[in-house]
């Protein structure tokens, strides 16, 4: 692939990111959450399956401890989240979400829903599929990080 051709497809799926970003968040202030940022929603993706430490949290988003030590304050003041002791770390805290946090997290996937279903329209169901399998290919895992 010619430079010019991989630059032309690396800023069409950054664009489609920030837009799937945007219109992800959008959708979760329409369904009553307006007190969150973009960023928030990166955070609770890590801390959805079963909690992290802020160390953990840091890591996922690529700030530093501080960052991440702001970010879980504003989320536990707003209602979202909630230190717990952690079961394998006396001297660390848990910090999982909240009945709030899951219901906010639900609406992100309803978002996204709609989002994916837009494409899908435009896209037809078995192309979308396709580019998720071969973007699972090439970004298996690994944290999703916001542009700060």
């Amino acid at each position: 692939m010619q430079n010019s051709k991989a630059m032309a497809l690396s800023a069409a799926l950054l664009a489609a990111a920030g837009e799937l970003t945007q219109r992800v968040h959008e959708g979760v202030v329409a369904r009553g959450f307006a007190d969150l940022r973009p960023a928030h929603g990166f955070a609770f993706a890590r801390l959805a399956p079963d909690g992290a430490t802020v160390t953990e949290l840091a890591a996922h988003l690529g700030v530093t401890k501080q960052a991440a030590s702001q970010l879980v304050d504003e989320v536990v003041r707003r209602g979202y989240a909630e230190r717990r002791p952690h079961p394998g770390d006396a001297r660390a805290r848990l910090i999982v979400l909240t009945e709030r946090g899951w219901a906010c997290t639900r609406a992100a996937e309803e978002a996204a829903a709609e989002v994916v279903g837009g494409w899908c329209e435009v896209l037809g169901e078995a192309q979308v599929m396709a580019l998720w399998e071969s973007l699972a290919k090439v970004a298996p895992c690994g944290p999703v990080r916001p542009a700060w």
